[in-house]
């Protein structure tokens, strides 16, 4: 039974935390089992290869498999009470066994592992209702020093309605509109434009510049 993927929503399985959260590998998959509602239920929480999750309930009384929680127009105290039970579970597997994967361009991955090794910075995701936009924060006097973000292209100055990946950093205002050429640099977004600049991730800018610009950034936010 697939159980919905809401709680798995922009999020990557973390296999290493899945075993030690108690799964077991069975045939390529990682299966975790535990008896909710006073031992009424044996659930079975699936994760496969591929990150896909599925849940199963069996009643512990008669051996047979419970799936009357699984649909939607099921009603009533106790299946609500089964539902709860399962959430319950699959909320804290989601929160304890896999990370966030937001962004999905090779550029964005680059960067959010570049400012992990090097300043030990995860990128915070501040807004509920844009949960694809983070910032990253300086840890001495918590002032940002980036913005990672996903935009209709249109926005920054793109021929395309594409949502595309995006970094807000700061720059000194004397080199901002020698830099700005609408191809991989553009006026910031939502942020200042006399002292940031958005960078396209998607434009096959190397790697090497972007990671000098965040560097750069990174110091600029001390002053």
């Amino acid at each position: 039974m697939i159980q919905p993927q809401n709680y798995f929503k922009y999020k990557q399985a973390n296999f290493s935390k899945l075993l030690q959260f108690g799964f077991l590998q069975e045939r390529g998959d990682y299966v975790y089992r535990t008896a909710i509602l006073d031992g009424q239920f044996l659930l079975a929480v699936t994760v496969t290869s591929v990150g896909e999750v599925r849940t199963m309930l069996t009643d512990e009384g008669t051996g047979e498999p419970y799936t009357l929680y699984l649909v939607e127009e099921a009603q009533g105290a106790f299946v609500g009470s089964v539902r709860a039970a399962v959430d319950e579970v699959v909320a804290e597997i989601s929160e304890r066994c896999f990370d966030a994967e937001i962004f999905k361009s090779a550029g964005a991955k680059a960067a959010i592992a570049y400012v992990r090794e090097k300043y030990g910075i995860e990128p915070e995701y501040l807004w509920e209702k844009f949960p694809n936009n983070a910032v990253w924060r300086r840890q001495d006097n918590r002032k940002w020093f980036g913005a990672i973000l996903s935009v209709a292209g249109r926005k920054i100055g793109l021929d395309t309605e594409r949502v595309v990946e995006v970094l807000d950093l700061r720059m000194p205002p004397e080199r901002v509109p020698e830099t700005i050429d609408s191809v991989n640099f553009f006026p910031a977004y939502h942020m200042n434009k006399k002292s940031w600049i958005t960078v396209y991730l998607e434009g096959g800018l190397p790697f090497e510049t972007i990671a000098a610009l965040l560097d750069e950034s990174y110091t600029l936010a001390k002053k």
